[in-house]
């Protein structure tokens, strides 16, 4: 794969497969054999009908899996009731089928009863390596078979008869240990990456709530998001008729990642711009906040493009007494992050009412106490967004390597 140097770089997306990878030794196919992987992979059926009395802890539901991970980071307590009864060993794959695009694999460290919703896949034989197997099923390819032989309209499932007929070519032994040991040192670094910002996220989050507790103990006056903020309103009420091209709509979904992806949001014609703007007319410089379903996440306004929002999302404008960066960083706080937990109405979907937010407390120091706040944070923001590109170059270079094992 071609990678990045200091005067031509580039990103993930712009990384391409090297040809010149197939010539090497390691990827040399002349003693390869084509198989199905129902012919050297097992789909295990093994129950546990009482995994307490088995002396089994742990069972692993589909929330579990992480996608893109195969570390097992997170499960339930066998002791607090499951319904599970299929068991799985160290050392097996588990393969999430239901939604399969959601591409949820992992392997197996400890004993435990796992979701019906999970395949439990093992080596048949001794033509496969287990170290080889996790790798093989998180492919691109065996992914999109998976996603193509999936049935059901709101939760797919894909049927091991299908997946046992995925053929791809088998190297010889030796060759397989020697690409997995490639693969698992990848991981590795995968897994060193996922720790290095977890820290640094963790850093983060406990500088900024210092601060804040500080600052609001000792320093400054503590007041409402109303005293800072010219305007607090909600987006519109109503759903308006989207179109192909046209003015932006932001809803709840459009910002939960880092940046937006502009071609997955929906738009509206500019005459119902115009009309929602009569009662929010967002601009550069606002902060955007989630208030449905996945509430307090927030969005600094950076763009110069006009765009309306839906109200499952708030628009705030800070006073002049307020940096915009101040009150992101606030609103992103465990500080204030409590106080949209503690007011928010739980049911069917979550909801943080316009008044609510309005009454949300935050310190209000000097602009000098802010940026010195926004420039600590940043600090972390760099290291963090570092560690990302990284990771995901190393994505990219197990993708490509993976796409060069199975042709």
């Amino acid at each position: 794969m071609k990678l990045a140097n200091a005067t031509n770089p580039q990103t993930s997306d712009e990384l391409q497969v090297n040809k010149a990878w197939a010539k090497l030794p390691l990827f040399d196919r002349s003693k390869w054999r084509r198989v199905r992987f129902g012919d050297v992979v097992e789909n295990l059926n093994e129950t546990e009908r009482n995994p307490a009395a088995a002396g089994i802890e742990r069972f692993i539901a589909m929330e579990h899996l992480e996608p893109g991970s195969l570390r097992i980071r997170e499960w339930g307590d066998v002791a607090e009731g499951t319904t599970f009864n299929r068991r799985c060993r160290p050392g097996q794959v588990l393969f999430g089928k239901r939604r399969a695009y959601q591409r949820k694999v992992a392997v197996a460290e400890f004993d435990a009863v796992v979701s019906g919703d999970i395949y439990v896949f093992a080596p048949k034989g001794d033509r496969l390596l287990p170290e080889l197997l996790p790798f093989l099923c998180i492919s691109e390819r065996f992914f999109n078979f998976a996603v193509e032989t999936s049935a059901g309209s709101l939760s797919p499932r894909t049927n091991w008869s299908s997946l046992a007929s995925f053929e791809f070519d088998l190297p010889p032994l030796a060759q397989q240990r020697r690409i997995a040991e490639i693969l698992r040192a990848m991981d590795d670094a995968l897994d060193a990456y996922d720790c290095e910002i977890e820290a640094a996220e963790k850093a983060k989050d406990c500088l900024i709530l210092k601060r804040l507790e500080s600052m609001a103990h000792n320093e400054c006056d503590v007041v409402s998001l109303a005293d800072v903020c010219e305007r607090i309103v909600v987006g519109t009420h109503f759903t308006p008729t989207y179109i192909t091209s046209g003015i932006p709509f932001l809803r709840v979904t459009d910002i939960q990642e880092d940046g937006i992806d502009w071609d997955k949001v929906r738009r509206i014609s500019p005459l119902e711009h115009q009309q929602l703007c009569n009662r929010c007319n967002p601009r550069k410089g606002d902060v955007l906040l989630s208030k449905n379903g996945t509430i307090g996440i927030s969005k600094v306004v950076d763009w110069d493009e006009e765009f309306s929002i839906f109200v499952s999302l708030c628009l705030l404008r800070p006073k002049e007494l307020l940096l915009t960066e101040y009150l992101a960083e606030a609103l992103n706080s465990k500080y204030v992050q409590d106080q949209f937990l503690k007011r928010s109405k739980q049911g069917t979907v979550t909801n943080l009412h316009l008044i609510e937010i309005r009454e949300c407390r935050l310190p209000m120091p000097s602009k000098a106490a802010q940026r010195d706040l926004v420039q600590a944070s940043s600090r972390f923001s760099a290291l963090i967004l570092s560690s990302r590109k990284r990771r995901d170059m190393m994505i990219s270079l197990r993708r490509a390597m993976l796409e060069t094992v199975l042709k």
